[in-house]
């Protein structure tokens, strides 16, 4: 199973480190990553794997939520099929 993690915000250091870390922190595999800087604004998506998380998905994408809003970012994780159906006329 796969997710879409999105962040957008103020530029800073170590938006890609505090997000990364939190997936470690819970078996998520980072399987890529697509980041840009436009002027001062940050903007990233990541695919995961979180068929290892050790904590349910609902836990970890308010848990990433909360970060966020620590950081001044929006930062939202959302399961890739709740993305594809979205997305899927």
């Amino acid at each position: 199973m796969r997710a879409v993690i999105t962040v957008i915000g103020k530029d800073m250091v170590g938006i890609l480190a505090k997000v990364s870390a939190e997936c470690s922190n819970h078996n998520i595999n980072v399987l890529e990553v697509t980041q840009s800087i436009l002027q001062d604004m940050f903007a990233m998506i990541m695919m995961v794997d979180i068929t290892k998380s050790d904590i349910p998905f609902t836990e970890f994408a308010e848990m990433l939520q909360n970060a966020g809003n620590e950081m001044g970012l929006s930062i939202h994780a959302m399961h890739e099929d709740i993305f594809n159906a979205m997305h899927t006329i």
